[in-house]
């Protein structure tokens, strides 16, 4: 397993790159724009970090813009931790064998979140391209919030 990224969406994008890059002194690795989803995540690195974010996209922060106004409370602005595993289906049968929920199952090969005991999303990426698709996550439901 590697570490990926944390995701906390923001408000005012220009504002927190303003914080992020100018006061903290991270710096901007990666952006994608998705007009069709209405957002933009801007990946940051700290300064030590900037090489291995650029190259493998990690470890990073990622920041959120949902185009569309919205008020984050009660800790909505937090996103989650992600972290990529080598086989998405052994991670997830593993976890489901020592009592933990999975909360979105990887349906895709590529992508599932579970939560921790105190209620912080985890996301778990496939390493590299997604695996096939297989039962029974292909058609396993979600359970809870993720």
């Amino acid at each position: 397993m590697r570490y990926l990224h944390t995701m906390v969406r923001v408000e005012n994008l220009e504002k927190s790159l303003e914080f992020y890059c100018d006061k903290l002194g991270l710096a901007e690795v990666n952006r994608i724009e998705s007009e069709e989803g209405r957002f933009t995540l801007v990946y940051l690195a700290a300064p030590e970090d900037q090489e291995n974010a650029k190259a493998i996209e990690a470890p990073a922060l990622e920041l959120t813009y949902n185009w569309d106004t919205e008020d984050y409370s009660g800790g909505r602005n937090f996103g989650h931790l992600a972290y990529e595993v080598s086989n998405i289906y052994n991670y997830c049968q593993n976890l489901m064998s020592l009592g933990v929920i999975i909360n979105r199952p990887p349906r895709d090969g590529m992508m599932a979140f579970i939560r921790s005991p105190d209620g912080i999303s985890i996301e778990f990426l496939q390493k590299g391209q997604p695996l096939e698709k297989q039962q029974p996550w292909a058609s396993m439901e979600n359970t809870g919030n993720w």
